[in-house]
């Protein structure tokens, strides 16, 4: 299957000059030690030296505030700490109010206001992009923002980057990236703080997150925020990578639902042409029930019945970004997933198909992003300038078992992609597309979504690639 032509410009700022042609992924173009004032430490990989500095050459670093304490450090303007199983951040008292001209339905609304802004996170590596993620309950007559306030190596700061508005319905607000974001030495490409000139321009050496809760004038409502985090990563450009050795995922396959995206063809179109470019929602829906949550009859009500799958449907209603006009925007659909009880999801980047094998025998799959040529990836019988799919396993031999939406039916879903292959086009960020030109990877971009409270294996898989 052929992908919709892309919509956006890459996501690796160091590639942007290269190639005006490239794309971002089409059919998601066509688609971050607990102390006082700390987030959640970044943890190195396996390997790494006593300091923390990763072994390779390629550092990412997930950076994420979820704790009581946590909520309790930074700068809180009328937000407050709610202690609990699932500790969060909610609206105490209006810190201010905002009069929002919501661009995708011409509506003007007065909203209350409450922020909460990080502590200072400085990174061990600087970095050329950083993508946010959060975790949040948002009631009808409630929304957020979320910010990035960045300092450059050059001791310059950033100016405050919007990184999505974002409700988890579309009866207030339409959820929505911002585009034309940038100050000459970075930019907001959707969902991902990029430099623009990695190889000559100062990198990001620093950052603090913002949130902004809003609420209806007068109310006593309240959004709920239960993850902020970001990756910050700095990843050479390469066309190809080490190929990894098959090691304590082999063998094993999760039994994680199968959908199609494309029997979804045709429906609802405003939603990003239909099924045709839901591999985002598919792939996130297909990890949501894999985990035994799903949407209720009630939420489903909406969708034509005589469409199998509704839940797709529904997905990708509810991951869809208004301006990117997709519903491939990466933390809108990790923001999905944690709408569902006792879930939670961030983005990040992983370093090898090994990260994928720890997390797979923990019992967690990984959706990941890739690109490619149809002869890049055999048995797949399409190319993509980006797609999103499963992981749910690996062969005895270590090949990759891939639940992938691109395919005819529910039946098909199931795929294997030969190991090697399946590593370079998830890996690497310069590949070559159709007409010959240089075009981006993701860089091992994929989505982690697993049990709020995850159980002690899960929590060493986790920090093992570097996410608590």
């Amino acid at each position: 299957m052929t992908r919709p032509a892309p919509r956006r410009t890459v996501l690796t700022a160091a590639l942007a000059a290269v190639a005006a042609t490239a794309a971002a992924p089409a059919t998601r173009a066509a688609a971050a030690p607990r102390a006082a004032g700390r987030p959640e430490a970044a943890v190195a990989y396996p390997g790494a030296p006593a300091d923390g500095t990763p072994a390779d050459s390629a550092p990412v670093e997930y950076t994420g505030w979820t704790s009581y304490t946590d909520w309790r450090c930074g700068e809180r303007g009328g937000t407050r700490p709610v202690a609990g199983a699932r500790p969060g951040l909610v609206i105490d008292h209006p810190d201010g109010s905002l009069v929002y001209p919501d661009p995708h339905t011409g509506t003007t609304s007065t909203w209350d206001s409450a922020t909460w802004t990080s502590p200072v996170h400085t990174l061990r590596h600087p970095a050329s992009e950083l993508i946010a993620s959060w975790n949040a309950r948002t009631p009808a007559g409630t929304w957020l923002q979320i910010e990035l306030l960045g300092t450059y190596t050059d001791g310059t700061a950033t100016p405050a980057y919007v990184l999505g508005r974002w409700a988890s319905g579309d009866g207030d607000i339409r959820r929505t990236s911002v585009d034309d974001q940038t100050d000459g030495k970075s930019s907001i490409w959707t969902d991902t703080f990029a430099i623009d000139d990695a190889a000559a321009g100062p990198l990001l050496a620093s950052y603090r997150l913002r949130a902004t809760l809003y609420r209806k004038p007068g109310s006593r409502l309240t959004p709920t925020l239960w993850r902020l985090g970001a990756m910050a990563s700095t990843i050479p450009d390469r066309f190809t990578v080490p190929a990894s050795v098959p090691g304590a995922g082999a063998g094993i396959e999760l039994p994680v639902p199968r959908y199609s995206q494309n029997i979804h063809k045709g429906q609802y179109p405003e939603y990003d042409n239909g099924g045709e470019a839901w591999c985002s929602p598919t792939s996130s829906e297909m990890v949501i029930e894999y985990w035994g949550r799903k949407p209720s009859a009630a939420d489903l009500a909406w969708v034509d019945p005589a469409f199998a799958d509704p839940q797709v449907d529904h997905a990708a209603r509810f991951t869809y970004d208004y301006q990117y006009q997709g519903c491939g925007n990466w933390p809108f659909n990790a923001a999905y997933a944690a709408t569902y009880r006792d879930l939670q999801g961030v983005i990040t980047r992983l370093r090898s198909l090994d990260d994928v094998e720890r997390l797979i025998r923990a019992g967690i799959p990984v959706i990941t992003s890739q690109s490619f040529l149809a002869t890049e990836l055999d048995g797949a019988g399409y190319g993509t300038a980006g797609h999103l799919m499963c992981v749910a396993g690996f062969t005895a031999e270590g090949d990759v078992v891939a639940n992938d939406p691109a395919s005819s039916g529910d039946d098909a879903v199931r795929n294997v992609y030969r190991r090697a292959q399946f590593e370079t086009i998830w890996l690497r960020t310069k590949r070559y597309n159709a007409s010959g030109n240089i075009s981006s990877g993701t860089g091992g971009v994929c989505y982690l979504y697993w049990p709020a409270h995850p159980s002690p294996g899960q929590r060493r898989a986790l920090a093992s690639v570097g996410v608590r």
